[in-house]
């Protein structure tokens, strides 16, 4: 589990919170913030636009999604370099052929693809083709779900001054009594509170943070074409490894290159 989103998630409520009870109501002053007509408005309107917005298969989906904000990110560079690199040793030593066997320890079905296709002899550059449409279909869902998550962003608010509206047209229409005015003023607001909560605390931390995996993703499946194919094409191990450090940070570079020089 990314114990970074859980806690920001937990810190944003505490905030909020923390934010109410400092004033001079302290935590009694939270029932102020809780009514049940205003979170209907802002809540399910949102959600019955989102609906109209996707079919409902991927409405069901992008709601799924979220909890991947929570997971811990499968993009381990090192250990996809690492593994690439023993692919690369055993393809040199024992021929292209002995990948067959070599590739069932491989968790990664992208990558134990590639290695099937030019295991089977497959023309590189289709090799290519093949793999690099899979990535953009690959994209195209990943950017689906996080178009949902900023659809939600965008509504929430939305039906939040909606909400707001309509409480304003119901405390205008009885403006005899004064001293209602405040508390209708109160709960008119309400509904925008709620859909800033949805957009700020919920909706878009989630796109941002889909949109950061899948960017890993993407970048590491990068990687595993390159290194495929430089495979495919007989490459010297040392140079394949050169190239597929490339693609990462200096950082990630320099424990590669400390791993190396020890086991040297």
């Amino acid at each position: 589990m990314d114990l970074g989103s859980l806690i920001g998630v937990i810190a944003g409520l505490a905030v909020f919170v923390f934010g109410v009870a400092s004033g001079d109501y302290g935590f009694t002053g939270l029932r102020y913030f809780w009514d049940v007509p205003s979170l209907i408005i802002t809540v399910f309107g949102t959600l019955s636009s989102v609906m109209t917005s996707n079919t409902l298969q991927d409405f069901i989906s992008g709601f799924k999604a979220y909890s991947l904000i929570f997971k811990q990110e499968n993009g381990d560079e090192k250990q996809i370099i690492n593994s690439i690199m023993d692919l690369s040793n055993v393809a040199r030593k024992e021929g292209l052929l002995a990948l067959e066997e070599a590739s069932n320890n491989l968790e990664d079905p992208f990558l134990k693809k590639g290695v099937g296709l030019i295991v089977d002899g497959t023309d590189p550059e289709l090799v290519r083709s093949i793999l690099e449409t899979e990535l953009i279909y690959i994209e195209t869902r990943h950017k689906k779900t996080i178009g949902f998550w900023e659809t939600v962003a965008a509504l929430g608010p939305a039906w939040g001054m909606i909400g707001t509206l309509v409480g304003l047209i119901l405390m205008l229409q009885n403006l005899q009594d004064s001293a209602t005015i405040g508390p209708n003023m109160a709960i008119a607001l309400i509904t925008t509170l709620y859909g800033s909560l949805i957009a700020n605390w919920i909706a878009t931390p989630a796109a941002n943070k889909m949109g950061t995996l899948n960017a890993v993703e993407i970048s590491m499946k990068e990687v595993m074409i390159e290194g495929i194919l430089s495979i495919q094409a007989g490459e010297n191990p040392r140079l394949i490894e050169e190239k597929l450090k490339s693609f990462l940070s200096p950082k990630i570079r320099e424990s590669l290159d400390e791993k190396s020089g020890g086991e040297a």
